[in-house]
């Protein structure tokens, strides 16, 4: 094959540069719409027998729109601060929905810090990895989602005060023998991947039920800020969950910081962080399902489907050129991250940093985390999301060299005891400029979600589409941490390999002994 030949090839399957001509040089998109009894997509017009130019962002008015009442304005009308204003309780509603949401998925992320230091191997880090995929495969019970629900308690409500019930009584529960799985010695990975499976399995039905509305409890002129709460809602969770839980689990940095008389152990439990957390999501909970009511958004009515009929809606909107497209984009784009997102912190660990050390590093990026999606916000709140996110890409992808780098240097400064502030200094800087390329990405993505997902079917359509892109992050980051143990070359200095550990000549000799006793 020439290399012609293999551009070509590259470009036909929907390589990034041809994404990057999908969405950055074309200014109208050609799609066929052979689907039957769906919502009309904002890139698709509804009525048309054969195909048809869609200017991006905005609907096409057809048949389907009388049917359904589904606005012809663009779908993200300038914004209007008094509007923002009038919106500000339900902004702040959607903030607070998805802090409880990163909260799980905070406590899910120290549970490897936790196995990394109890001797689990990579491999064991990968088989614990699958805990996220529920984000990956919740594309499966979205229609379910969509079309079960009690019309007088609410079409997300349905959903969403039960789910979050249930995640405060799993909590509850899981506080009472989750130091038992981790146990003293070797802990029980398997057992311990199927209980936080199961704890992220229900914090991603929530977090169908609060992207669906999003769509409808926020104005459609303020429908980009959705993106925001998203952003900023679940870091400020996850930093609860994982930087406050492993500095207060933390024996050093509680000794160092929090009392004045030392102690073997930190202020607070893994058992106790769940209990605590559960206690909140009852209140937090409680309070939603009494004080806030659902309401249709303006001018919007939304279609009741049966089951049957979301999943063949859901068959209908993947079938759709577009979202073929997005499909293969979205499944391989963040191949180039995966090592950099997923073993950076456990390499550093691994060398010397201590975890709870690694956790509080995260705190002087947590103005920036907060700013980030606000300021991003600004550039993708317009007709050109995607812009933003295609700018991030290549700089996101030198920041991984840059980090493998600073993993490479980190046993110069570690192995003669704690490492110099300077060392630090340079760690903060590095994770900052990389998080700035996430947050990019990452707020640029959602608001592009969100302005091309029909709100009759919101569930759906931004869970499809948070699917795919979950589902590109998770499998990359899985395959990389599975592969470490087998990429690895070890030496040993001053001594031999005995098994998999590196002894000296007299330790070599009492390893002998042993094995010869054994047998």
């Amino acid at each position: 094959m020439t290399s012609r030949q293999f551009q070509s090839t590259l470009y036909k399957i929907g390589h990034f540069i041809n994404f990057q001509r999908f969405l950055k040089t074309n200014s109208k998109f050609k799609f066929s719409s052979e689907c039957q009894n769906r919502p009309t997509d904002p890139l698709v017009s509804p009525n048309s027998d054969d195909d048809t130019d869609v200017e991006m962002g905005t609907r096409r008015r057809g048949k389907w729109d009388d049917e359904r009442h589904v606005s012809s304005e663009p779908l993200l009308p300038p914004s209007d601060p008094e509007e923002a204003q009038s919106d500000a309780g339900n902004i702040a509603l959607l903030f607070l929905l998805y802090l409880l949401q990163g909260i799980p998925l905070g406590l899910t992320a120290a549970v490897p810090m936790i196995l990394l230091n109890r001797g689990a191997s990579y491999k064991q880090q990968a088989e614990f990895s699958f805990v996220y995929w529920p984000f990956s495969l919740k594309l499966l019970w979205a229609p379910i989602v969509d079309s079960r629900f009690v019309a007088r308690f609410g079409r997300r409500k349905s959903w969403l005060i039960p789910t979050q019930y249930l995640l405060a009584l799993f909590m509850l529960f899981l506080s009472t023998c989750v130091d038992s799985l981790l146990g003293e010695g070797s802990p029980n990975v398997p057992l311990i991947t199927a209980v936080f499976f199961c704890l992220n399995f229900l914090a991603a039905t929530q977090d169908i039920a609060v992207d669906g509305w999003a769509l409808t409890m926020l104005k459609r002129s303020n429908v980009g800020h959705a993106s925001t709460c998203n952003s900023v809602g679940q870091t400020a969770g996850y930093l609860l969950g994982y930087v406050l839980f492993m500095a207060l689990e933390s024996a050093e940095f509680c000794n160092s910081y929090l009392r004045s008389q030392p102690e073997p152990h930190g202020i607070i439990t893994l058992a106790g962080f769940l209990y605590n957390w559960g206690i909140v999501f009852l209140v937090t909970t409680t309070i939603v399902a009494i004080f806030k009511t659902e309401k249709k958004g303006d001018g919007e009515v939304e279609h009741d489907m049966g089951l049957v009929e979301s999943y063949k809606l859901l068959w209908s909107i993947i079938k759709l050129p577009s979202i073929r497209t997005t499909i293969c984009i979205l499944l391989t784009c963040r191949i180039g991250f995966a090592a950099n997102d997923a073993v950076t912190g456990l390499k550093l660990v691994e060398r010397g940093v201590p975890k709870e050390t690694l956790a509080l590093i995260a705190i002087p990026l947590v103005p920036l985390q907060m700013i980030l999606p606000l300021l991003v916000s600004k550039y993708t709140a317009g007709p050109r999301p995607m812009d933003v996110y295609l700018k991030a890409i290549p700089y996101r992808l030198i920041m991984g060299l840059v980090t493998a780098f600073m993993v490479w240097i980190t046993p110069f400064f570690t192995k003669d005891g704690p490492a110099p502030f300077y060392y630090y200094a340079g760690v903060v800087l590095v994770y900052a400029l990389h998080q700035v390329t996430v947050y990019s990405m990452f707020v640029a993505v959602m608001a592009f979600f969100a302005q091309v997902s029909d709100p009759a079917v919101g569930g759906t359509y931004m869970t499809l589409l948070n699917t795919l892109s979950n589902l590109g992050s998770n499998w990359p980051s899985t395959v990389a941490l599975w592969g470490v143990d087998s990429l690895t070359w070890r030496t040993c200095q001053n001594g031999t390999f005995a098994g998999e550990s590196c002894v000296g000549n007299e330790l070599k000799k009492v390893f002998i002994l042993f094995k010869l006793q054994e047998i």
